[in-house]
């Protein structure tokens, strides 16, 4: 549950700025309603919450639609999910922690205050198994000398390089680097292992920082930027001097 931990991580490393306020009685109102339809299992009305695409863990493919997230709710909302909710109690177990929204006890759930669905960070064994299905598929279609990782992060690419982010287990993070022109079951160009992860401030924009030599990589993901803002960057310092950056986009995530 890698990105879950992280998104996780984040959003409680951020409430930390704040208090988690008791839930407003609007806001209690329209958690009661949800918590209805999930117990009358209303897969319908649940649909609506949701923005598509819905971001699940990766590399689960996202939810593309409302046709999409119906045949996969059972798979989403298993039986501890369904339970954490309609055994939930408005007043006490749902918490508003300041613009990020409301959230169910430590964050399984996060609802916005318009009561759309933001983010579900539970795992059922049924998406736990598809998660190890596509990681196995993953491993099949990078060099052999780099298919042992235990969890992908990203795939990033720039104008000029393949950019591979694994966790290695442990938080070893591992950059794994390709010229565009060449396919990931090439010999890697550049491999770094011992990265680590960084929240950068409140919004959950994050980046993974690798070191080697007088040289550092930061792959920089933009979570919340500017209108125009891309949806990640690479940077490359070399002796504390930027020397390269480049926007990229993020390919598989």
């Amino acid at each position: 549950m890698k990105t879950f931990k992280i998104l996780l991580t984040i959003l409680l490393f951020n409430s930390s700025f704040l208090i988690a306020q008791d839930l407003k009685p609007e806001y209690q109102k329209f958690i009661s309603k949800f918590i209805l339809e999930v117990k009358n299992g209303d897969k319908e009305a649940i649909a609506k919450r949701i923005k598509f695409p819905f971001k699940r863990e990766y590399p689960i493919p996202s939810v593309k639609d409302k046709a999409d997230f119906v045949k996969r709710y059972d798979q989403i909302f298993d039986k501890g999910l369904i339970e954490k909710i309609t055994k939930s109690d408005p007043a006490k177990d749902w918490s508003e922690v300041g613009w990020r929204g409301i959230m169910l006890n430590q964050g399984d759930l996060w609802i916005d205050t318009d009561g759309k669905i933001i983010s579900i960070n539970h795992q059922s064994d049924a998406e736990l198994k598809l998660k190890n299905d596509k990681i196995a598929e993953q491993k099949k279609k990078v060099n052999s000398s780099v298919s042992n990782f235990k969890e992908p992060i990203a795939i990033l690419e720039t104008s000029k390089f393949r950019i591979r982010i694994d966790d290695l287990g442990n938080d070893n993070y591992r950059y794994v680097s390709w010229s565009i022109k060449k396919k990931m079951t090439d010999t890697p160009d550049l491999v770094i292992e011992n990265g680590v992860f960084v929240a950068d401030g409140t919004g959950g924009n994050h980046y993974y920082e690798f070191k080697k030599g007088d040289f550092k990589y930061e792959c920089y993901i933009i979570v919340l930027g500017e209108k125009n803002s891309p949806p990640a960057m690479l940077t490359v310092y070399q002796s504390g001097k930027e020397i390269l950056s480049q926007n990229a986009k993020i390919v598989s995530r």
